[in-house]
């Protein structure tokens, strides 16, 4: 079964800009992945002339090297997971526990000394996890990710020119 991306709540608010976004699977979204060569191609790299240009930079390279995007936002919450082990920890530990608890199905997990239902083991997972959740400062890490990735996906789109076939395409009227 292909992993579906729920992103059709976020996108919905943007118009009809992300309708080719919205229920891709994985494999669809990463098969239009530009040639690494081609997306740090750095003879295409100039500064833009004018503000108009920093527009019409990015409106194309959006989505011309949105599946590239996709690949750095997703190489930057790997990296911000791994340098904050603490997060990447409760993750696991949450993920785990809840695997754990569901494959219980309703029964009571019996050890040698005690006898607990499910919703004791959720209740403790829940003041065990939430503690940590808070300590291990998961605001901050996504607040660096989303800067982390606009500068970097942003600044690329705005200083990577256009090829010369696309450029004069434009200018034809």
């Amino acid at each position: 079964m292909p992993l579906q991306i729920p992103i059709d709540a976020i996108t919905s608010r943007f118009g009809e800009r992300f309708n080719s976004v919205r229920s891709q699977s994985l494999g669809t979204r990463f098969a239009n992945l530009r040639p690494i060569s081609e997306f740090l191609d750095i003879k295409r790299v100039s500064k833009p002339a004018h503000f108009g240009e920093v527009q019409s930079r990015v409106n194309y390279n959006l989505s011309y090297f949105s599946s590239n995007y996709a690949a750095v936002f997703v190489m930057l919450s790997i990296y911000s997971l791994l340098t904050n082990p603490l997060l990447l920890f409760v993750i696991i530990l949450v993920t785990g526990g809840l695997y754990g608890i569901g494959k219980l199905q309703g029964h009571d997990l019996e050890l040698g000394f005690a006898r607990f239902n499910t919703s004791q083991l959720y209740t403790g997972l829940l003041i065990v996890a939430v503690p940590l959740g808070f300590w291990a400062s998961p605001i901050s890490t996504v607040l660096w990710l989303i800067g982390a990735t606009g500068v970097t996906v942003f600044g690329h789109a705005a200083f990577m020119d256009k090829p010369i076939e696309n450029a004069f395409s434009e200018e034809a009227v």
